[in-house]
């Protein structure tokens, strides 16, 4: 079945001590891709957490937010970095000396250039709470799943609609061939005759313009067009990741049906091929949201 890129997943874990809130958003990529917004301190279990992901979703770009309250969670505390300090300390004395200077230069002069002072978050439960979080984190993602499977729900039943539609033209076209055919050899039989007055050899010309039809013939396009409809029906129902390969066929039914425009220019078959090239666009923006 078709499964949607784009979704929303969200869940909160509350105990007496402890909040978990977990949002996780996706949207359509080529390939999964998952970022993390999270405190520093749930940083070491960033490849966890995407085993989590991989582990139920195939693509798409995955992001995840993660916050975490409670009482004694976290340890904060500042963090100076005395050997930088020293480097600049050491660098406006040399500065002043060099170029005589009688102005006062201080170390504030440098705050906004580098990070002397930073806040340094460590966990003080020794993870005791790692298990409530990959809980927490997977029902978000579980709930992101449902969600990208309602969505491609929806996303399917439009494609078979879609899909009807161009099995109907191509029965419509499939019909109308050999008639355009036969009335293309007719309509070049009589011009020949009429250009050379009745004074030809027929059997040379008849071979001669059944070879033109010949190149005019579009059945071999519909043959194969009719092959990619059945592929992408058994396709988009099969319970795996399909969007590359539906993604794949309609490119193949956009060249049929361009070679089908380019071989006839008969009123009736022109107008099924803009049809067409119409719904196979409304397609092709509806696969690329598939995973």
């Amino acid at each position: 079945m078709a499964v949607s890129m784009t979704g929303f997943g969200r869940s909160k874990l509350e105990t007496e001590s402890l909040t978990i809130t977990v949002e996780i958003r996706s949207v359509n990529h080529r390939f999964l891709d998952c970022h993390f917004r999270m405190p520093q301190y749930l940083l070491r279990f960033e490849d966890k957490l995407k085993k989590i992901v991989q582990k139920h979703l195939s693509r798409g770009r995955v992001d995840c937010f993660i916050t975490m309250d409670g009482e004694n969670v976290v340890d904060r505390r500042l963090h100076i970095d005395w050997n930088l300090l020293d480097a600049y300390y050491q660098y406006i004395k040399e500065l002043k000396n060099r170029y005589e200077l009688k102005e006062n230069i201080t170390i504030s002069h440098f705050m906004n250039e580098e990070p002397f002072i930073s806040i340094v978050e460590e966990d003080v439960n020794n993870c005791k709470w790692s298990d409530q979080l990959f809980q927490s984190f997977e029902g978000a993602v579980l709930n992101l799943k449902n969600m990208r499977m309602s969505e491609g729900k929806r996303l399917e039943n439009g494609l078979m609609d879609q899909l009807f539609e161009l099995e109907t033209m191509v029965k419509q076209m499939t019909l109308l061939a050999p008639q355009v055919k036969d009335e293309l050899e007719g309509k070049l039989y009589r011009k020949v005759k009429d250009v050379t007055n009745g004074e030809f050899d027929e059997t040379r010309i008849l071979t001669e313009i059944a070879l033109l039809a010949e190149r005019t013939d579009i059945t071999e396009e519909l043959a194969r067009l009719t092959s990619h409809l059945t592929e992408f029906h058994d396709t988009v129902k099969k319970n795996e990741p399909v969007g590359r390969k539906l993604d794949f066929l309609i490119q193949e039914m956009n060249r049929e049906t361009n070679t089908i425009g380019s071989k006839t220019n008969v009123l009736q078959i022109s107008k099924f091929v803009v049809n067409m090239k119409s719904v196979l666009e409304k397609m092709r923006e509806q696969v690329q949201n598939i995973e």
